[in-house]
């Protein structure tokens, strides 16, 4: 077995599928302060879907397969009890631990209550939560993204904040100009989720196109899938 020398701490991506996890990744990268071993996501089993994103596994396996990073999968039921969440999200972290890993990487911005939380969750564990984006002004953020090659497609809106046409839009200058006031620009307060297809965090594009797009719990699912 080769001996390893690479001495920087192990991290992990937690990985969504959208772009601010895909940009987090790059800076993360960029930085080489971390040995990035794997992406962490969790996957509705009952749809074989990225939680809260609606994104086809298949999809979930490419983007990966074109980001050199092995996946590690939490999988939840649908409906999923909080308990039964944080149950499965502490195997996987515990199981990290123990293959050394000692930092998980998150594309979170700006939501305080949300970061507080996941520090204090590896905390509990001994790991430390690593924000690489953290408090970028998001409508300069958003641009930086597009500007640097980033190809992302809106996989899920919130209803009750935009109309189900932006499901399935491809997230570039278009888009952010024909966002509703109040809609952030990255879409960091649940307006809307995406799935990125092509970027510098990638060794290729994963081409896409969009099918029938689905209203379920208040929000309209487009669903992506392999062109």
């Amino acid at each position: 077995m080769a001996l390893t020398t690479d001495k920087r701490p192990k991290a992990l991506i937690a990985w969504s599928s959208g772009k601010d996890s895909a940009w987090a990744l790059h800076e993360a990268r960029r930085s080489g302060n971390y040995d990035i071993a794997g992406a962490l996501t969790t996957v509705t089993d009952s749809f074989q879907r990225v939680s809260m994103h609606g994104v086809r596994e298949e999809l979930l396996a490419a983007q990966l397969d074109a980001a050199a990073l092995p996946s590690i999968t939490v999988r939840i039921p649908y409906p999923c009890p909080n308990e039964i969440y944080e149950r499965e999200m502490a195997k996987a972290m515990e199981q990290a631990k123990a293959d050394g890993v000692t930092h998980i990487i998150f594309g979170d911005l700006f939501l305080a209550d949300l970061r507080a939380w996941r520090e204090e969750k590896l905390r509990g564990i001994g790991m430390t939560a690593v924000f690489p984006l953290w408090l970028r002004p998001t409508d300069a953020l958003a641009r930086e993204m597009i500007a640097g090659g980033l190809e992302a497609h809106l996989a899920v809106v919130d209803r009750a904040k935009l109309e189900a046409s932006f499901a399935g839009r491809r997230f570039d200058a278009s888009l952010l100009a024909d966002l509703p006031d109040g809609i952030d620009p990255c879409g960091e307060n649940g307006e809307f989720h995406t799935f990125v297809a092509g970027g510098p965090m990638f060794t290729r594009r994963i081409a896409v196109k969009r099918g029938e797009t689905v209203e379920r719990d208040g929000f309209a699912f487009a669903d992506l899938v392999a062109a």
